[in-house]
């Protein structure tokens, strides 16, 4: 999912999560103060605030956040994010030292099958990886009512707060210093744009990722997409739950005469929108707000839905994260009555939730035969991310021994 300093307002509503009506309140000086609170991780106003600067050690700072303290930062800004390094280094250190203790425990009778351990270890990351953000997300910093931020040695941050969250509340506001940085890492993705061989090499052919929409950095499910051979007589495509717009791009590129893309995220559709305008595609693809499904039957649907089967702690986390495998599922139920004669159903999934015990292959199986489908193909990619070979890894052994596939399904 992804993201951008003043120009114009994006074509883009900000969703629930980012809906500023909250306030934080604090004391300052004496004075009784408040202002908007921003949380893309739907993070409710923090009940206590105490305004804080470069007088306040690392360790101080962790254990007013675990006491469900807010620091808002009144010194130099710099020194805010020298805090947040610092703090993040004593909750690794802390991290790795509980680790240590439960592989030391899962080495003692009985041990866990593979499987099981591997479904531990997952959800044990998942939990520090949200200890982690919680308290990083405790040190806040206000922002202008133009997104500007008053504080020394502040970097201009309002045009990627503006692509982000909309034209300024002309308001102070509260957010996370944490969640501002990845705000914008995001903007700088989404300036420089993110290369797609199977579109071409030109800087035009590149896409750009807004915040919030996932990033098609793992590009080999793009090229699963790029190889499969399309069905015959393909003119009519379904594209679910399009994102950036990058797969709905690349079967215009293919020779698709039209793509229906569907997206129920305002920010998705507004990047697919834009990406398609850059890539010369608009006129094939035909944008709409839906829940999986639009009306009517084509040659070809196409469906990359999140690939594990949990539930997202934040907003943020719903193009990794599904539920119940509620989308992947949806998917399948409805393919058959939306396929029209001859037609093909394209099934963009990674084998990575069957390596981490969250979901096995016979399931999937089941959920395909109970649909009315048969598995007409299969191609498969091996990851070329670099989590894939990285042996220090919690999840390294699922992560070395994941498959995507692209399952080509057809009716019975």
């Amino acid at each position: 999912m992804t993201q951008n300093g003043p120009q114009t307002a994006p074509d883009v509503t900000p969703g629930a999560a980012s809906d500023a009506r909250a306030l934080v309140s604090w004391s300052g000086q004496g004075a009784a103060c408040s202002a908007l609170w921003r949380s893309e991780a739907g993070s409710a106003p923090p009940r206590r605030v105490q305004c804080v600067d470069a007088g306040l050690s690392a360790d101080v700072a962790l254990r007013l956040a675990r006491e469900g303290t807010a620091l808002l930062w009144r010194g130099d800004f710099q020194e805010a994010r020298h805090l947040l390094q610092a703090m993040a280094r004593r909750i690794e250190r802390g991290q790795q030292r509980k680790r240590g203790r439960q592989r030391t425990a899962l080495q003692e009778p009985p041990q866990p099958t593979p499987e099981q351990a591997s479904a531990q270890a997952f959800h044990r990351e998942r939990q520090a990886r949200g200890q982690r953000a919680h308290l990083l997300g405790q040190v806040l910093v206000e922002l202008q009512g133009d997104y500007g931020i008053a504080l020394r040695r502040a970097p201009d941050w309002r045009q990627a707060c503006l692509e982000a969250w909309g034209p300024p509340p002309g308001q102070a506001v509260v957010a996370s210093l944490r969640e501002l940085l990845g705000l914008v890492g995001a903007h700088e993705w989404r300036k420089k744009g993110v290369a797609v061989p199977a579109l071409g090499d030109a800087p035009h052919d590149r896409i750009h990722p807004h915040y919030g929409v996932f990033s098609p950095v793992r590009g080999e499910y793009v090229d699963l997409v790029a190889q499969a051979p399309l069905p015959a007589d393909c003119r009519l495509a379904f594209d679910l739950g399009t994102g950036t717009g990058v797969l709905a791009a690349l079967l215009v590129r293919r020779g698709v005469a039209r793509v229906v893309a569907t997206d129920q995220s305002p920010r998705a559709l507004a990047c697919a929108r834009e990406n398609l305008q850059r890539l010369g595609c608009s006129a094939q693809v035909e944008l709409r707000d839906a829940d999986l499904y639009p009306e009517g039957q084509a040659q070809l649907v196409v469906c990359n839905p999140p690939w594990l089967p949990a539930r997202p702690a934040t907003p943020l986390e719903h193009a990794v994260y599904d539920e119940d495998s509620r989308m992947l599922r949806g998917f399948l139920a409805g393919l058959r009555a939306h396929l029209a004669p001859g037609g093909e159903g394209w099934l963009i999934l990674s084998d990575l939730a069957e390596h981490l015990g969250l979901r096995t292959r016979a399931q999937l199986l089941q959920w395909v035969e109970d649909a009315g489908l048969r598995v007409a193909g299969r191609q498969d990619a091996r990851p070329g991310h670099a989590k894939a070979r990285d042996a220090g890894d919690v999840l390294h052994a699922a992560r070395a021994a994941e498959i995507t596939s692209l399952w080509r399904l057809v009716a019975q």
